[in-house]
């Protein structure tokens, strides 16, 4: 379908897995979601390598949503491949992290994501958080691209 959202969500944590898809079902935005646990494996969904050899690899994401602290390799390292690549920069990426370190705010913006935003530990909390981005990056916001 046209009009059916994607975002991909990076996270390793099952725990935090399970909850952002429970916020997004709470705020009706749990269309066409790809749950991905590492960051190699993010990348091959995007450029449709390995498993993922099927995927039109043209097809961008709406959304992705990318923890920092990730396996094999880091939500930073994934960042600076997508936003390094014509084809990909375009995609709307918010780093979703525990992380309130200074230096990680800094390097995500400089490497150039489009939100930095700690997890908040309450679940009521969490679910308006995720709304909040819901609303701006999948509704709000123009994109600056077409879904095939």
């Amino acid at each position: 379908m046209e009009n059916e959202v994607e975002i991909v969500l990076v996270e390793d944590n099952q725990n935090d897995v399970e909850l952002t898809l429970r916020a997004l079902k709470k705020n009706k935005i749990s269309n066409n979601v790809v749950v991905l646990g590492d960051g190699e494996q993010a990348l091959d969904y995007l450029y449709g390598r390995a498993e993922f050899e099927a995927r039109n690899a043209t097809s961008n994401p709406r959304l992705i949503l990318l923890d920092l602290k990730l396996p094999k390799m880091d939500g930073l390292e994934v960042l600076k491949v997508i936003k390094s690549d014509p084809d990909k920069k375009m995609i709307p990426v918010v780093m979703l992290t525990s992380s309130k370190e200074e230096s990680d705010v800094v390097k995500s913006y400089s490497l150039g994501v489009n939100s930095y935003i700690v997890k908040p530990v309450d679940f009521d909390n969490f679910v308006e958080a995720i709304r909040n981005i819901g609303f701006y990056w999948l509704l709000m916001n123009e994109c600056a691209f077409k879904k095939d």
